[in-house]
Parts: structure tokens; sequence; C-alpha cells
């Protein structure tokens, strides 16, 4: 089974079948030489405001040199909590460079939120947009947090335009609610003060955690998966060699749509098509769909990825579907499962493929890829990456014969090395060296694998398993269906039924045509016995559909 990797004859010629993720001892030592080699090519843009590797490696250095004369050491942890800025980049190599930990915040969180995560994973220190300082306003003096920098959404883009964005940002829209912080210093005055000193750059080794990076926090309590620099390391390498003969170094744009502060856009869009000289382009609001079109239209964008709702979204955008789409040569789904109606629909309408891969926050987070040479599948997440070992189990960890369902274990170099502070959670998830991922799957004979759903989302109907991804695959077939989702809600005659949410694309569709729909597609037991429709879906900042918050409203 595993020990044969059927995948392997999938591979693109040049693949090879194992990468070396110590080849640098850290992702900042790697980095150095990335700096240097595309020092004069734009790195990210947001807002019209581009800033060269070069531009990034010398601010970092000021900004982490200015953390380091606040007295912070290596290993101290440092939370970036905004959306997708300038800042971000120039925060997150500074950090890589000093060894301080990154503690990623999604700056929608709650004041309740940020005080478990920042307690939690014991937090020194942060670089906040305005915006969220008020929540964080509610909670400091419950954490250890002594240092505070403030990030404007203006402040990088130049001064005649940073002020005249700051200025509509703070008193025409009104989107920067009162704070009173003690003590806090802004990015920029942060970077002027860190010219005066020099930095120090860590001595860097593999299994140093260098993120800590919260798991979504959709079930049980938010917990830190540890990420090293060896995982992130194997993760770059790993899309490297799966991307390189697309890629050309130095030459393509990523179109970064997805939050920076989510491991998707961290490890696949910045450190890893960044690596490869990409230029990053910024997108600091993905639900304002117009400027992500604009973006698409003005950028020459020729690497995209997202989620299904994003993909899903544009091809429903008649300005978008207008586009000339002859650059982009790859696009790459994953966070959530794509929909097969979704794939075909971004297929005819921009004439490129989605290639969906699979993986989580505690693979860092890719495990694996659709092959790019024309032996996708449909469907499928693809196959293992490099140095990855996929095997599907049964509930006593057996390996399953191919074609049945059991839950997707990962081994590979860019699984996390735990849990922080959390030794039971741990060893809950990573069992005699395999990350159990809770994702239920099947492995065809040529290693592709398909995933039928997470295992707490399972619907059980009179005994049966039925899986929610693929009754939303069939009612997302309907011309008349945006959106939908399913859940299982409790029953006299058969302990569970099936239950959809439904956002129409056409006001005329009605609940009986769905079900009839339905009934056409699939078998008896699993055709939903109740339809409601809404306006919208609930989702998480990266616009994964929230199963769990519409159980809870049912």
């Amino acid at each position: 089974m595993t020990s044969a990797r059927p995948w392997l004859t999938s591979y693109a010629p040049g693949v090879p079948v194992n990468i070396d993720p110590d080849i640098y001892p850290s992702v900042a030592k790697y980095y150095d030489e990335r700096f240097d080699k595309f020092k004069k090519r734009p790195a990210f843009e947001c807002m019209g405001k581009s800033l060269s590797f070069g531009e990034i490696n010398q601010l970092s250095d000021q900004f982490g040199a200015y953390l380091q004369s606040r007295g912070l050491e290596k290993g101290d942890k440092v939370a970036l909590m905004m959306p997708n800025l300038l800042q971000y980049p120039v925060a997150l190599f500074a950090l890589l460079k000093t060894g301080m930990i990154v503690v990623n915040t999604n700056p929608l969180y709650t004041a309740r939120e940020m005080e478990h995560q920042f307690k939690d994973s014991q937090v020194k220190a942060i670089v906040i947009c305005e915006n969220f300082a008020h929540n964080l306003e509610k909670i400091i003096d419950n954490t250890d947090i002594k240092i505070v920098v403030t990030a404007s959404i203006g402040e990088m883009l130049g001064s005649i335009k940073g002020k005249m964005v700051n200025f509509a940002v703070r008193n025409i829209k009104r989107m920067v609610p009162k704070f009173t912080i003690p003590n806090t210093v802004t990015f920029k005055d942060a970077l002027s003060q860190g010219k005066k000193f020099s930095i120090t750059k860590a001595e860097g080794r593999g299994d140093d955690v260098i993120i800590h990076q919260y798991t979504g926090g959709t079930t049980g309590v938010s917990k830190g998966a540890m990420l090293t620099n060896r995982n992130i390391m194997a993760n770059i390498l790993q899309m490297q060699v799966t991307w390189s003969e697309l890629i050309v170094p130095g030459k393509e744009v990523i179109l970064t749509a997805l939050p920076l502060y989510h491991i998707f856009a961290l490890t696949v869009n910045c450190l890893g098509v960044g690596s490869m000289g990409a230029c990053n382009v910024l997108i600091t609001n993905a639900r304002d769909l117009p400027t992500v079109v604009k973006a698409f239209e003005e950028k020459s964008i020729t690497v995209f990825t997202g989620v299904n709702t994003l993909f899903n979204a544009l091809t429903n955008s008649e300005d978008f579907v207008k586009l000339d789409f002859s650059k982009l040569k790859l696009t790459a789904a994953g966070g959530m499962a794509l929909q097969n109606a979704v794939a075909i629909s971004w297929k005819e309408k921009t004439n490129t493929e989605v290639l969906e891969g699979y993986g989580l926050t505690e693979s860092s987070p890719a495990a694996t890829f659709n092959p790019i040479h024309g032996k996708s599948r449909l469907g499928t997440i693809g196959i293992p990456l490099s140095s990855t070992i996929i095997k599907i189990a049964d509930e006593q960890g057996n390996e399953m014969p191919y074609g049945e369902v059991g839950e997707i274990y990962i081994q590979g170099p860019q699984v996390m090395k735990g849990y922080f502070n959390r030794p039971d959670e741990t060893a809950k998830v990573l069992k005699d060296g395999w990350l159990l991922t809770g994702d239920m799957g099947i492995m065809d004979e040529d290693g592709f694998v398909k995933i039928v759903d997470r295992k707490k989302d399972m619907i059980i109907v009179s005994g049966f398993n039925v899986y929610p991804n693929e009754i939303e695959d069939v009612v997302a077939m309907h011309p008349k269906v945006l959106e939908v989702a399913a859940i299982g809600v409790p029953s006299d005659k058969s302990g569970e039924q099936v239950k959809i949410f439904v956002v129409k694309k056409d006001k005329s569709l009605k609940e009986d045509e769905l079900i009839q729909h339905c009934r056409e597609h699939l078998t008896g037991y699993k055709v939903p016995k109740s339809v409601e429709f809404r306006k919208d879906l609930p989702k998480t900042n990266v616009g994964k559909i929230l199963r769990r918050e519409l159980r809870e409203q049912s």
C-alpha cells in the first residue's frame, strides 16, 4: 500500500521523490539568499505601492533592530494582527531574522478570542492594525504584552497617498474606533527608530519553532500549532519542485487575496511562491470583489490561490469573466473542499484548471497537490508531495484497501512539532510518526486522494454515513444555486436527516425544485429533507463555510 507509494508514477519528470528540508538551517538563512538574488525585483505590492526584495530586506532589518532595542530576544512571541498590508511582510521577516516567534492573529477576533490567544502563547509584543486596537485596549492588562506597535492602512503608501488614505479611513469612513493604550508607537516610527541600531540575527536551527499558528477554533478551543524552520522550509521546497515546470523565477505575479495571517497564504503565497522571486499583489479586503477583479485586470496575474467560495464569487461576476486570462498559468485551491461545479465553471470562464491541494495548519499546510502536467484529476486533492506519505486508516490506525473510506494520516517533514503547552491535545493527533487529520478520504490505486468529509461533520442517517461534501457538490450543480451548506439535524425516524442551507443565484428557485434535483443524483437516504434559503452563509476569515454555526442555529 503506502510502502509502494503508487503516486510516484504521476510525478512530473524532474520532481524528486524526496527533498532535503535541512539544506538550510532556517527560513531566515534561506531568505538571505533570496533577498540578494531578487534584490531589485518587486516583492510585495499593496494599493499601488510596491516594495522590492531589497527594500523588504532593509526595512525588516530596521524593524528587527527596533524590537531588539526594546529588549525582545530570540524565542519571544510577537503577535501580528492585521489584514494584508505592507507592514505584514516587513514584520514577518524581522521576526524570522531575530528568531522571535510569529503569533498570527485574525484581526476580526473579539476581545475574548484575542485574550485567549495572547495568554496561551505568552505574547510579549504586538503589531496591530489601528482599526482593531480598541479591542486590544479591553484586554491588554490581562496579558504579558508590553510593546504595542500600531499599523495604519495608509502609512506605507507614500506621504501624500498615505495621508489621504488615513484621513478617509479615520475621518470619513470612521473605521478606527478610539482607543487609549499607553506607550504605543506607530510602525513608521518604529522603523525610523530602528535605523539607529543594528539587527543581531539569530542562529536558527531546523527544530526552532518560528510560528505559533492557531487552528481556526471552529471546533473546541483554539490551539497553537508549533511550526519549525524545518516544517516551513520543507513546504517551500516541496512547492518549488512541484511547480518548477510552470514558475519562472523572478517573472511571476501572484494575487494574494487570502489573508497572510492564515497559513495557506503565508506559506504558499508569501514564503513559497515569493521565494521564487514572485511579486505578491496584496488585497487588503478579499470580500471587496471589485478590488480583486481590478487587480486581475491591471496586474497581469500569473498565479492565483483561493478557496471555493472566492472562485465561485469570481465566476459569477460579470466584470471578472470578461477579462483576459491568457497570462494566468497556475490556479491553486485549498482551505476547503473545491466543488466540481465551481472547478468546471472556472475552467470554462478562464481557460485554466483549478488544481486542488490539501493540508492543515498542522502540516504547514500543504501535504498533497494535483500534478500540473495534464495528469490532474477533478474532484481529488491530488497526490502526496515529495517526502510525504499518506495512508487511509481505520479507527485502529490500520491501513485500508484502495477505494475504501478511512481517516487520512500524513507523514512528512512539514508536520508540526505539536501544540504549544498542550501535550494532551498533541498526543491525540500525533501518533507513531503520523498526523491524524480528522478528515475522511479514499485513495485510489494510482495514489490520488479524494476527501470525503470531516469526521465531525459526517451525518449518520439510519446507520448510513452521509458526507456533506457530496450533498453540497450535487446541490451546487444546480444552475440557480450560488452557495450551499449541508448539515445533519435530529430525526425521530432515522436518527439524523440532511438539511441544506442555500443562497440563490436565481430568485425563482423553489424548495421542491431542489429536492427533485437531488433525487436525480443521490440515493434516497442522502436526499435533503429540508431546505432553508439564506441571503448569505456564515464563513471564517478565509471564506470557509461554518457548518458548526449552522448546526447551532438549527
